[in-house]
Order: C-alpha cells, then sequence, then structure tokens
C-alpha cells in the first residue's frame, strides 16, 4: 500500500516486511504501521498498558534504502513508557510503538516475540535414520575416598580411573570444570557422571555431576539470512526432542547479504551489531527450544551450526566485507571446532561448538550441509536447490559433484514485491485462475479451504487477507502465464482491460488484481520483474552448472530448504526457476541443511565425510563466469527464451512464445551482483 506525502516527509521502513511509507513528522509509528498493513499488535487502543506493540528501532546509515535512522528521529520516552517500564520489563533498546513518534527517517524492526500471529517458520526437521557416534559420552564413576597416604589430586585419580575403567587416555579438563570438579565429587561422594568430548582433538572432561546422570543434549542450528533454525537432538538416544524457527533479527540491518556487508562497511559498529544481533537470536531459541524440551539451556553439551559464508563470519564475529567483492576470499574455509562460551553462547560452561566447512567465497556451510544430507548421488545427474534470498545449487552425479550460488534475492521471500509477506496467517500461498475469465481464486496459511468454497470468509475472519508469501507469489506469476496474463517475455498484456476488470492500468504499465477486499492486493509489473530477476538468476546459475558438467539435462531435481519444500515443483517450472525435468522426478527434500547439522552432531564420521566432500567439489563462481549473463538474459523469459522445455508440456499446455508489442515496463536490468 503507498502512502501519499510531501516529499518533507519521513520515510519509514518496517521490518523484516521491509514496507515502507512517508508520514508527517509527530505520527506515531504505530499509526505508520497499520497505514502500511504492518501487523502490530495493540490490545490496550494504543494507551501504554498492554505493551504488546513494542519496536525496535534501529540506528545507522542503511545503503540499500539509502537513508540514515538516528535516535533523534524519534521523540524521546515520555511519561506513558517510564510508567509501563515501572510495571513490566521492556528492553532497552525498544520502544512502545503508540507513544514513539516520527521525526525523521527511521528502520524499525517489529520483533516477533511481541506479536501473537507471527510469521510460520517452516524449517522442520526432517526424519532421517542417523547412526549414532556422537563426540560426547557419558561415563558414570564411583572413586574411592581420598585417603591422607595418597597425594593424588582427585582430578588426576579420575583421569586414571576414565583410562582403566572406560579406556578414556590422556584427558584434558575444560577451565570450567577445573573450578567445579572438585565439589561435584564430594556433593556426590566420589560417584559421578562425566562427560567427556572427544573428536579428533584430545579428548576433554566438559561436565561433570554428582552421581549418575543419563541424558545429554546438542543442538543443531541452521542460520539462514532469513529465518534461523534450532533443532534439540538427544544425544544418547539421535531423538530430534523439539524444534522452533525465527526470522533471523539481521533483517533489519538489510533484506539481501549484500546489504548487511554495506551496512558493516558504512557503520564503524556494524559488525558488532550484526554479530551480537544474531548470537542473541540464537540464544533466545536455545531457551525456546530447551522449554519445549523440558530441559535447561545448561544441558546441552555440543551445538554444530551451518550457515552461508556471511552469515558463518557475521556469527563467528568476523568482517565480512571480503566476501562482498573479488575475490570473494573467505577468512576461514575449514571445518572449527570451537568453546560455547567463546562465540557468547549461553550453553553449559564446557559445551563444544563444531562448524562445518563452507564450500567457497558465496557457497557456504549450509551448502555443504545439503550436500552431506543429499549428494549421495548414483549415475543420474541430480540437480539440488536450496532456495532462498542466496540460492545454493548443486549438481552431479557419483564422477563429480559441482557447486554454485546465485544470488536470487528476498523477492521470493516476499520482500520486493508490492503485496507481498511472509508465510503468517492471512497470507496467499495458492492461487488458481480461470484462463477464460480471468477470475482468481486462493488459499491461504491458516484454512484449508480455497476462497471460492463454503465458510472461507468465516475461517480466514480472524486473520484476513494480509498479503501473497513467496509460494503464492510463484503460483500466481505462473498461473497469470499460463492464462495469458503475462506473455513470454514477462510483460502484462494491458490489451486484457477491456476483457476483465481485474487488469488495472498503473502508470506506464498494468498489474492484475488479486484479491479486492478489504485491502487491494495486485501483482504488478514490477513485482512480476523482481520474480523474473530472481529466477532469472537462480536457473542462470543452475544452467552454467549444467554446461560445466557436460549436459543438457537432468534427470531429478531436489528442492531443498524451508521455501523449497513449500513450492510446487509444477509451477517453479512454469516459470523457470529449475530447468525442465520429468515433473514426477521434482522432490522436496525439507530442511537439507538442518538434517545436515544434525548429521554432524550425531556421528563424527559425518564431520569426516563432510570434510572430505567439501574438498572434492568443484566450485563455480557465477559473479566471474563471463556465460552466466547470457543465461540470465535468457532466463528472463517465461519459462525460458532459448530453453526448450518438453517435459513440463507433457505436464501444461504452455503458451507460445511471442515477443511482447508496445511498452515492456521498463529497462531490463542485469542481475544483482556481489561486488
Amino acid at each position: 500500500m503507498s502512502v501519499s506525502a510531501e516529499p518533507a516527509d519521513a520515510l519509514v521502513i518496517f521490518m523484516p516486511s521491509g514496507r515502507r511509507g512517508r508520514f508527517a513528522r509527530g505520527t506515531p509509528v504505530l499509526e505508520a504501521a497499520r497505514k502500511l498493513g504492518v501487523y502490530v499488535e495493540s490490545v490496550c487502543g494504543g494507551r501504554g498498558i498492554c505493551g504488546r506493540c513494542q519496536v525496535l528501532p534501529s540506528y545507522g546509515h542503511f545503503a540499500k534504502h539509502a537513508i540514515t535512522s538516528a535516535a533523534g528521529h524519534l521523540t524521546p520516552a515520555n511519561e506513558v513508557e517510564f510508567r509501563y517500564r515501572k510495571k513490566r520489563a521492556l528492553p532497552a533498546d525498544r520502544r512502545l510503538s503508540c507513544q514513539a513518534r516520527i521525526e525523521g527517517d527511521l528502520v524499525i524492526d517489529v520483533p516477533t516475540d511481541t506479536t501473537t500471529i507471527g510469521q510460520v517458520v517452516r524449517k522442520r526437521a526432517e526424519a532421517r535414520d542417523i547412526v549414532r557416534d556422537c563426540a560426547v559420552h557419558l561415563h558414570y564413576v564411583e572413586l574411592p575416598p581420598p585417603e591422607m597416604e595418597r597425594t593424588l589430586g582427585d582430578l588426576d585419580r579420575l583421569s586414571a580411573h576414565l583410562l582403566s575403567t572406560h579406556g578414556v587416555e590422556l584427558v584434558d579438563y575444560d577451565p570450567s570444570v577445573l573450578a567445579t570438579a572438585q565439589s561435584a565429587l564430594i556433593a556426590g561422594d566420589y560417584k559421578a557422571t562425566v562427560a567427556v568430548h572427544s573428536d579428533l582433538r584430545r579428548p576433554a572432561v566438559i561436565g561433570i555431576w554428582p552421581g549418575y546422570r543419563e541424558q545429554a543434549f546438542g543442538i543443531a542450528c541452521d542460520i539462514g539470512s532469513t529465518t534461523i533454525a534450532c533443532h534439540l537432538v538427544d544425544l544418547m538416544s539421535g531423538r530430534t526432542v523439539a524444534s522452533v524457527g525465527a526470522s533471523n533479527p539481521q533483517i533489519r540491518f538489510g533484506e539481501d547479504l549484500m546489504s548487511r556487508v554495506s551496512y558493516v562497511m558504512m557503520n564503524n559498529d556494524g559488525r558488532h551489531a550484526l554479530t551480537a544481533a544474531v548470537r542473541e537470536a540464537v540464544n533466545a531459541l536455545v531457551q525456546r527450544v530447551a522449554g519445549q524440551g523440558g530441559i535447561a539451556a545448561e544441558d546441552i553439551l555440543e551445538a554444530t551450526f551451518v550457515g552461508n559464508p556471511i552469515m558463518h563470519h557475521l556469527f563467528l564475529g568476523i568482517d565480512p566485507t571480503p566476501l562482498g567483492q573479488a575475490p570473494f576470499a573467505l577468512a576461514v574455509s575449514g571445518a572449527l571446532a570451537l568453546r560455547a562460551v567463546d562465540i557468547g553462547l549461553a550453553l553449559h560452561p564446557g559445551a563444544r561448538v563444531y562448524m562445518l566447512p563452507c564450500i567457497a567465497g558465496h557457497v557456504g556451510a549450509d551448502a555443504a550441509a545439503v550436500a552431506l544430507a543429499e549428494a549421495n548421488m548414483g549415475a543420474d545427474a541430480t540437480l539440488v536447490v536450496d532456495v532462498g534470498t542466496n540460492a545454493e545449487i548443486l549438481l552431479g552425479n557419483k564422477h563429480r559433484l559441482l557447486a554454485a550460488s546465485s544470488p536470487t534475492g528476498p523477492a521470493f521471500e516476499g520482500a520486493q514485491i508490492s503485496c507481498g509477506q511472509r508465510a503468517a496467517p492471512g497470507a496467499i500461498e495458492r492461487v488458481r485462475i480461470d484462463p477464460i475469465t480471468l477470475e482468481p481464486r486462493v488459499r491461504v496459511i491458516g484454512s484449508d479451504l480455497w476462497s471460492d468454497e463454503d465458510g472461507f470468509a468465516e475461517e480466514t475472519t480472524a486473520f484476513g487477507i494480509t498479503g501473497v508469501c513467496g509460494s503464492g507469489i510463484i503460483e500466481a506469476v505462473g498461473e497469470m502465464f499460463l492464462a495469458g496474463i503475462i506473455r513470454s517475455d514477462g510483460t502484462i498484456d494491458g490489451t486484457l482491460e477491456a476483457r476483465s476488470s481485474r487488469i488495472v492500468q498503473d502508470g506506464r504499465t498494468f498489474s492484475y488484481q488479486l484479491w479486492r477486499k478489504p485491502h487491494a492486493l495486485s501483482i504488478t509489473q514490477a513485482d512480476v520483474r523482481a520474480i523474473q530477476l530472481a529466477k532469472g538468476a537462480l536457473y542462470a546459475g543452475a544452467r552454467l552448472l549444467m554446461e560445466r558438467l557436460g549436459i543438457e539435462r537432468v534427470d531429478r531435481i531436489k528442492l531443498a530448504g524451508a521455501f523449497g519444500s513449500h513450492i510446487d515443483p509444477k509451477y517453479a517450472m512454469i516459470i523457470g526457476l529449475i530447468p525442465d525435468c520429468d515433473v514426477s522426478c521434482v522432490t522436496a527434500v525439507g530442511n537439507a541443511a538442518g538434517t545436515g547439522a544434525r548429521m554432524a552432531l550425531l556421528n563424527r564420521g559425518h564431520r569426516r565425510e563432510v570434510e572430505a566432500l567439501v574438498s572434492r567439489i568443484e566450485k563455480i563462481e557465477t559473479a566471474l563466469e563471463p556465460r552466466f549473463q547470457t543465461l540470465f538474459v535468457h532466463a528472463m523469459g517465461f519459462p525460458n527464451s532459448t530453453d526448450a522445455f518438453p517435459e513440463l508440456s507433457r505436464a501444461v499446455q504452455l503458451p507460445a512464445r511471442a515477443a511482447a508489442p508496445g511498452n515492456d515496463g521498463g529497462p531490463r536490468r542485469r542481475p544483482r551482483t556481489r561486488g
């Protein structure tokens, strides 16, 4: 929704939705959110009583948005907020949006923990049989009490007992254990449970508890640029006990990876702010997943982490700016073994962290985890695509395995789309358009009914129809193409205005009204262009790998990631997001990165496997390949300007390719670059 205002008005951008508008100075932040359709809960009607309308202002220069958000651009905290702080906890960096008023350009984050209608984070743990060979082992010991005649220290006697009884040689002791071990032994009358961590390095005692203990837990965490997923795993049984997810709070610093790199470059404390944000989010998820599992965070003894290179570096506190330009140099690419406390994680004091290796400058540990989980390939050419703001692509067979990434941007997450939003109740996720009448019917998250079925209006009253999420955008564009509303070059056919009132002139171009009440949700020409740029980049990356492997078609396609699991493979192919393939051979494999992280958590052999796998993967840097630009231009068409789709044509009647007459809605742009 656009808000008309004078140029002197302040620009306000709400994250993570990315919705923006200009507002007169003095406008309450809550009012601005409501006018833009941003969900900010307020139970008390803006009187500063309920505290539900908390927002988090972000300060600094945001190059992508070309604005500077400063503390002085909000009115100072008033008496109502001071009174609220006396009664209830309100983090120092948050404001009540009903009281804070706009005085200048602002970037405002809406924390997910304040909303009851939150984003649906779809990174669940996939079922997978994993042979258990953990790095953490529990050993029950019974030591004789100390004697005056024997001068050995208690820990020395413990070391000797571990060797003689359990075969554990030459143990070290974590610094946290040195301070508490003797008191734990005494408390248990020298009967205790000892946690020993052993993975390549010399074994280390990382925890001691009085008496007998039979439970040990670990977490596997996938730090995505958009969402973070955390899985709690029982290390003794291998069972995934609980899984939680949340939006990555770094979104307020930039929707895509290069925007975050730019933020670091242009703000002195940028790296610290981004690192602190992601670590706080991970610790919050740890508390949530531990609560769901009925344990304390201190019961977690080990963690594995995956993420793309920029998320990997920022989580570790490493400056990511060298990744913003050629040669895209990683500070560290190999696997890392760390103490959790050294990177600010609130787990057991002796907990250990294993970071999976990165593959290349823009192909990270998440892609390595996907390769571990899904790249057990045979003779068939298999394409594995993890669809996200930076898509990771793997292609290979039993002889060769290639990897690349493509800068798809956040369009598939709902950003850069006029009516786009993240997956949440009320978001349109399925679309069908009648090719004769051009009338749509939709299905939304939160209801199993289609909009033309009885009971749909009643079922959706609680949350309304608020926007279109990624899977809905793909289906909307795909259906518009099949119905002839979009030509093969991506332009919306304005001549259909006479045939349907849903085709609306929008300046020099046209848009399609997908939904009308209570607010109009339209797919604009700019929206279609955003999807073309995103899908073109991913397809070009996949096609580049196919050429490098020397094949014309792939035999199987696996769609990984939370988003990949919720898009219809047929529509992904209709818009040209993925190459032509037998539709029945395109499958969703779920959160493969999270699966790979759990495999590494539960089995030390899988750690050696992924380290060896990464060493033999052939890395292709799309940004440095001249051929990529040509492939990208061809991939802008629907489904593609040059490549045939015979397999898709057997399943769907595709419109004939035709050049678009008249205005094309704007100049063709180059794909997003990383430098």
